[in-house]
């Protein structure tokens, strides 16, 4: 397991994944039983993996409450994640959801009493809720920092021009810097090749990228059986609903059988190589139901893939980019030469 400090705002050092443990619980009706957790958990650490990711929403606050009893002692060794923005009951009041600093306040304090701990070393603000205003997040943020219940904030599933937006009012105002962004990110969901990541990139924010295995289609299991999400949580699930799909998880299989590992290796692996490539820190979130499948992920760390796999795979995945970047594209192919394929991707100055 490698590291490397989450971004250029912040000197967090955090492993290579993230353990994501949405399925830490039965309180949703699907996920790991306690045990099994217990077992996720502490092969997660003897790996050497940091990086513990948990949600208010997850099982309904029980995800929380297994961590918080998992870590004990340990709990300065490890940097604990979480978020709020939808709330831990099944049944959230009307001030229990959402964006506000009356919710956030709120909720930092309910989660904090479910992990047994004084303090987060992250929270993320889960989804923007369409209403409170931008600068009352960060507001809310700073104070949390400035009380040192959380050391740093973060937007997870937040539009790019609203992070820009935020880490802009935070700098100016002198309040605690927007450290990070997190989104699904996947060979069968690249959109945030657009804006996203090239964001992150300029703006040096750390970025944890979320369902790396497309829902368990990259897998390829539904190709045999719906077992899994499909059939359990039935959310956060892809399909080979369109033709490129169906490339991606062909390539995906080819390679696998190339290099002798599974389908879940090889696009954690090709995952984990754009990290290495990328200007600031990109962290998988992996998240297993039981341990044989942390293991496969564990795995993925040992699989290397040549320059013409990764490539391939990085074809067949590929996003139109839109508008401006096509425009973008062409006008400095013309410039260079009339090759378009010389950018494939905006690549804004790192800042």
């Amino acid at each position: 397991m490698q590291y490397s400090t989450f971004g250029r705002r912040s000197g967090l050092r955090v492993s290579q994944y993230a353990l994501g443990t949405g399925n830490f619980g039965t309180g949703w009706g699907a996920g790991a039983e306690p045990d099994e957790a217990r077992r996720m958990f502490e092969r997660f650490l003897e790996a050497g993996g940091n990086f513990i990711d948990t949600a208010d929403v997850y099982q309904f606050g029980e995800s929380e409450q297994l961590i918080g009893e998992f870590i004990g002692a340990r709990r300065d060794e490890v940097v604990l994640a979480s978020k709020f923005s939808r709330g831990a009951s099944g049944r959230p009041s009307i001030s229990g959801t959402g964006n506000s600093r009356k919710t956030m306040r709120v909720s930092v304090e309910a989660s904090l009493r479910r992990l047994g701990t004084d303090y987060l070393d992250l929270l993320w603000v889960h989804f923007p809720d369409g209403l409170t205003p931008i600068d009352e997040i960060v507001r809310g943020l700073d104070d949390l920092v400035r009380e040192g219940k959380v050391l740093h904030g973060a937007l997870s599933n937040f539009p790019a021009w609203r992070v820009a937006r935020a880490a802009t009012i935070a700098d100016l105002a002198n309040w605690a810097p927007v450290v990070g962004i997190q989104v699904e990110y996947s060979l069968v969901q690249r959109t945030a090749d657009r804006e996203l990541l090239p964001m992150a990139d300029a703006l040096g924010l750390g970025a944890t990228l979320w369902s790396p295995l497309g829902g368990g289609l990259l897998t390829g299991k539904y190709r045999t059986s719906d077992a899994g999400r499909l059939t359990d949580l039935k959310m956060l699930v892809h399909t080979e609903s369109t033709a490129a799909k169906t490339a991606i998880v062909d390539a995906v299989i080819a390679i696998a059988g190339e290099v002798e590992a599974t389908p879940a290796q090889v696009s954690i692996a090709w995952v984990n190589e754009l990290a290495a490539r990328a200007a600031t820190a990109y962290v998988p979130i992996i998240g297993p139901r039981n341990v044989a499948q942390l293991d496969d992920y564990l795995g993925a760390l040992d699989v290397d893939l040549t320059e013409e796999q990764f490539e391939r795979l990085a074809s067949v995945s590929a996003v139109e980019l839109g508008v401006p970047h096509e425009s973008v594209r062409n006008a400095r192919a013309g410039l260079q030469g009339g090759d378009s394929s010389l950018m494939r991707s905006p690549s804004p100055p790192v800042a």
